[in-house]
């Protein structure tokens, strides 16, 4: 037999070595169950996949809030400049512009009137679905328009 360690007081009786071994055993059912728990290698790493997905989720989202604050400053910042890009405009541009606009307005309807006389249904489909998201988004399309002509204008002011 092996000498109980010096720090631990030997059982006085039978009843109290019992207890002590019955506290051996449990602290020994705890170690193993901790041990085991480590070498579960697929389950840490199920749980690791987890935190990490929920992490991706979590910054996903904080992306997505950031990037819609981002759009709605630039929208913003492209309406502003268009409106002073068209406070610059002299008026027989303007009136010139108004002109072309709707000779365009006419044009367009008419070319309109031949695609749908012309067209394949699954062409026209597409199409419709298409020029619904630039109604939806013609606040935007046209900001995007104005900022294209001010850096083309200035592009061409630098280099000209």
């Amino acid at each position: 037999m092996t000498q109980p360690p010096h720090d631990e007081p030997t059982a006085a009786d039978p009843q109290e070595l019992r207890e002590q071994i019955e506290q051996t055993r449990h602290e020994l059912g705890e170690t193993v169950e901790a041990l085991a728990a480590k070498a579960d290698v697929m389950t840490r790493a199920q749980e690791k996949a987890a935190d990490v997905k929920e992490q991706a989720v979590a910054k996903t989202g904080e992306l997505r809030e950031r990037a819609a604050v981002k759009a709605g400053e630039l929208k913003a910042k492209a309406a502003e400049v268009v409106h002073q890009a068209q406070d610059k405009l002299p008026e027989p541009v303007k009136d010139k512009a108004a002109r072309g606009a709707e000779r365009a307005g006419e044009e367009a309807a008419r070319v309109g009137r031949l695609w749908e006389e012309n067209a394949p249904e699954p062409v026209r489909a597409r199409t419709l679905q298409g020029a619904r998201a630039a109604r939806d988004n013609r606040t935007l399309l046209l900001a995007a328009g104005g900022v294209a002509v001010l850096t083309w204008l200035a592009f061409r002011r630098r280099n000209g």
